[in-house]
């Protein structure tokens, strides 16, 4: 089944480190992951489209860097669709760094100023939200990677609940890649559990275009 996105349109997709996977380097604008996979499922599935595809990730960010490029990066360039995926280093960054603008009610608050401040300027604008993950089956008591697994929820909830207030798309990528931890290990899907390879990165592509069908 084709993507919903006509010809023509634009579509920009912005996050942290594993939307831009490299883009910043002026030879691959896409990056290497997600977002420059989803571009090449478009050229060979649906070939006869011509769309424009802008990558905004950068890597470190959270909610508050989005917040504060959002003009920019986002709403300057009135895109017809936008993917968002944010939240990994905000929970990192409350959690083990104990910044409190990171926690879950203020990653809550940011990221409804942003999705209220996209409704207002570019209502037309289709909006998708890519739930923050952690490929990881660690339940260690007390280790780090178990922390994040049983912080995790809290930031989940989040990302439902403003997809559910703004209805918007919603990839729930954290069950996603859970469902497949039962048939694969980790590893398959990353080095480690922040990053995926390109394994992984081609899962969240492929989600993306059935989540735009």
């Amino acid at each position: 089944m084709a993507t919903q996105i006509r010809n023509g349109q634009k579509i920009v997709f912005i996050g942290d480190s594993i939307t831009d996977c490299g883009r910043r380097d002026s030879q691959r604008p896409l990056g290497a992951g997600y977002v420059k996979l989803f571009a090449d499922l478009m050229i060979i599935r649906e070939p006869a489209k011509r769309i424009t595809i802008i990558n905004k990730g950068i890597g470190g960010d959270n909610v508050v860097g989005l917040r504060n490029r959002w003009m920019d990066d986002v709403l300057r360039n009135r895109p017809d669709w936008l993917s968002i995926k944010i939240g990994i280093n905000d929970l990192h960054g409350h959690l083990f760094a104990g910044s409190k603008e990171l926690a879950p009610q203020p990653y809550e608050a940011a990221y409804r100023e942003i999705m209220e401040r996209t409704r207002q300027a570019l209502p037309k604008c289709r909006i998708l939200l890519i739930d923050p993950f952690y490929i990881s089956c660690d339940t260690a008591p007390n280790s780090r990677r178990k922390q994040v697994l049983d912080s995790m929820p809290d930031y989940l909830s989040i990302v439902d609940r403003l997809s559910r207030t703004f209805k918007t798309r919603h990839i729930k990528t954290h069950e996603l890649f859970g469902r497949l931890l039962k048939c694969y290990e980790p590893d398959t899907f990353c080095a480690e559990p922040v990053h995926p390879n390109p394994t992984g990165h081609l899962v969240i592509a492929e989600a993306i275009y059935e989540a735009l069908s």
